[in-house]
This record gives C-alpha cells, sequence and structure tokens, in this order.
C-alpha cells in the first residue's frame, strides 16, 4: 500500500454499504464477510429457472438470471438502496463485475454481442446523476469485454418509482414507455438487457416489445436481484 493510499484511508475512510464496517484497503463497497454472505441464486446454472419463466409467453428468451435473492429487510436491499437512492454508481460498477467474474464460470456470456442497460427518463438521470443499470452493465463489460450500447434505446416518458406498486400498477406504469431509436445496429445481434431488481418483469417485457420487430434479434436477460415476490 503506498503512501498516498495511507493518507486517504486516513482522511476519507470507506465503509461497507450493508455493515457499515469500515474497508480494508484491499475492500472495495463491501466487506469481504458481506460480500460473501449475500444470497446467490446460482440460476445462470439452471436451463429453464425461475427468471426465464417469469418471461415465458412473453416474448423469447435465449437466457436469463439474476445473482441475488432479494427479501424485505435483508442485505440486499441496503445493497440497493445505496445503489439507487445514496448515489451509489462506484456500487454498481462493484456488483456489476462481481457477477460478471461469478457467471463467467459458466458459459451465461457465450455469444452475447452487447449489453443493453434499462434506461432512466432524462429527468430522472439528472436528478440522479447516473443510471444504476447503466453502472451494473458497465461492470459486466469491465470482466467480459462486451461492449455497452446506450444508443439503442430510450425512454421516453417519465413515470414513477415501480417501488410500492401492485403487480396491475407496474404493468400500467411502464406500458408504452420506451423506444428503439437504432433498430439497424441490433439485426441479427444478442444482446443482454441488464437491469437492478426484477419483480414482476413488466419493466423488461416492455423494453422487449418495441424490439419485436428487429430482425433476428436475441435477447437475454441479466438483473442484479430477484425479489421474493416475483
Amino acid at each position: 500500500m503506498s503512501i498516498w493510499s495511507d493518507i486517504r484511508e486516513l482522511f476519507f475512510p470507506r465503509y461497507c454499504v450493508i455493515c457499515g464496517k469500515r474497508l480494508s484497503v484491499n475492500e472495495e463497497c463491501l466487506c469481504v464477510k458481506c460480500l460473501s454472505s449475500l444470497p446467490r441464486t446460482m440460476m445462470h446454472r439452471k436451463k429453464d429457472n425461475e427468471v426465464e419463466k417469469n418471461f415465458w409467453g412473453r416474448f423469447p428468451i435465449e437466457k436469463a438470471s439474476a445473482f441475488l435473492y432479494y427479501a424485505k429487510g435483508g442485505d440486499v436491499r441496503k445493497l440497493l438502496y445505496d445503489l439507487k437512492y445514496y448515489g451509489g454508481w462506484r456500487t454498481g460498477i462493484f456488483m456489476g463485475k462481481c457477477m460478471a467474474a461469478e457467471l463467467s464460470s459458466s458459459s451465461f456470456f457465450e455469444g452475447v454481442d452487447a449489453i443493453i442497460p434499462i434506461p432512466l427518463h432524462p429527468k430522472r438521470l439528472r436528478k440522479r446523476g447516473y443510471n444504476q443499470s447503466e453502472m451494473l452493465a458497465e461492470g459486466i463489460s469491465t470482466v467480459t469485454g462486451i461492449p455497452v450500447w446506450t444508443d439503442v434505446l430510450e425512454r421516453n416518458q417519465f413515470t414513477e418509482t415501480q417501488t410500492h406498486k401492485n403487480q396491475y400498477e407496474r404493468w400500467m406504469n411502464v406500458s408504452e414507455v420506451f423506444v428503439c431509436t437504432n433498430s439497424q445496429k441490433l439485426g441479427r445481434k444478442h444482446i443482454l438487457i441488464v437491469d437492478d431488481v426484477l419483480t414482476t418483469g413488466a419493466t423488461l417485457i416492455a423494453c422487449a416489445d418495441v424490439l419485436k420487430e428487429v430482425p433476428d434479434l436475441k435477447i437475454s436477460v441479466l438483473t442484479l436481484a430477484l425479489a421474493g415476490e416475483s
């Protein structure tokens, strides 16, 4: 550890976003104990898994997975809140790297041409300062080398947050809010759509709906977490 690292840690200590423990110089965003205890789904190893079933009969899916199980009051909730509401863009990149590192042991990313993060409306992007799904995508890209494309999908309507909405309200909230801006770029590609949490699948399905006219497009899905009520 360099003297500059010593000085930085002295004046700008970093803390685990889950337990609040001060991080060591070799830890990033989460302490080793909290990172290792996060509830993995391991669904990337399971064909016809719970995440894939969310999309059956709604749009053709190549493969789908979620990295963690989300439960109210659990550690993943703290992680998601830091990512979405407390300026945790670094947490997003870090967790994207963690997802990619663990899923790379399987063939999950094989054949994927590009990563497409779920876009935010410009108004919300200005308020938050970053797109949490894009941060996850950047982390995945760092490990896999798969490019992130942010110029093919836009959110053209400002919608209320999905938090605290029931299933019907979630579907109505994202109905017709996305638009494909570069279908030619997507033709005959295999894309991986990335989002932070899967609850009903409404947001991801709304995105897939605007891509259904793209010729020979293959779609896979990856989220950081799967909500218990899905």
